[in-house]
């Protein structure tokens, strides 16, 4: 067993529906703009962009319930509904006909994003890390085993803040397919088992405050409820 200066962190980890083991978390990667109309209301043409990437800590996963607190640095929290896929198999170069194959299951989470930050980001041509990357941006529910609950390739995606309804889409709406996703993602990095990938998230993303109340889901998949702490 190897000698260390200090004592390894637990690794990060999810809930899996039904039983009491968890599953590990590798590493978090997410996908931009696969939503035609949240695309376009972020002032893209998805028409012309293949999907890319960016990525959250592992740590920055964390159960969708309770209470979320209010990041520091930022007065422009939004949030983004969005599939969670949960890899079990790792490769590299996979096929999309393949690709279902390294699915262990799925849920459903947020992509917590300091919106302000993102945007000053963008502006002078930085790295969107501290906009995605701070504690707890990404909360999750439990996973369900592909096995048990198939691949689903549609289903109503939606998120409402204070009961209003903000987001609505369907998994049908996505640009690029869960297949397509792994497929291409495969093609930059070895994908290993432990690995998340949030696939994207429907037009209506908006500003959060203190006390807001989110309740989201995925129909067929999970919902959940949380809120908002104090800054």
């Amino acid at each position: 067993m190897s000698d260390y200066v200090f004592a390894p962190h637990q690794t990060p980890s999810l809930a899996v529906a039904g039983e009491s083991a968890r599953f590990p978390i590798r590493r978090v990667f997410c996908v931009g703009r696969n939503y035609s109309e949240h695309a376009r209301e972020m002032g893209h043409d998805p028409d012309r962009e293949p999907p890319f990437f960016f990525m959250k800590p592992a740590d920055a996963v964390v159960p969708a319930s309770g209470v979320i607190a209010y990041p520091p640095l930022t007065t422009d929290l939004h949030h983004e509904i969005e599939l969670v896929v949960a890899i079990g198999e790792g490769g590299e170069n996979i096929e999309p006909e393949h690709a279902l194959a390294h699915v262990w299951g799925y849920g459903v989470g947020l992509d917590l994003t300091r919106r302000d930050i993102q945007a000053q980001a963008k502006k002078l041509g930085r790295p969107w890390d501290w906009a995605k990357g701070f504690d707890e941006s990404a909360p999750c529910t439990a996973l369900h085993r592909a096995s048990q609950l198939g691949h689903p390739q549609s289903g109503a995606i939606w998120l409402k803040v204070n009961d209003v309804e903000r987001q609505r889409g369907d998994l049908a709406d996505q640009i690029w397919s869960v297949p397509d996703v792994i497929s291409h993602l495969s093609r930059s990095v070895a994908l290993r088992a432990g690995d998340l990938i949030l696939t994207g998230t429907p037009a209506g993303v908006g500003a959060l405050q203190p006390g807001d109340r989110v309740s989201a889901g995925i129909d067929g998949i999970a919902t959940f409820e949380l809120s908002i702490g104090q800054r």
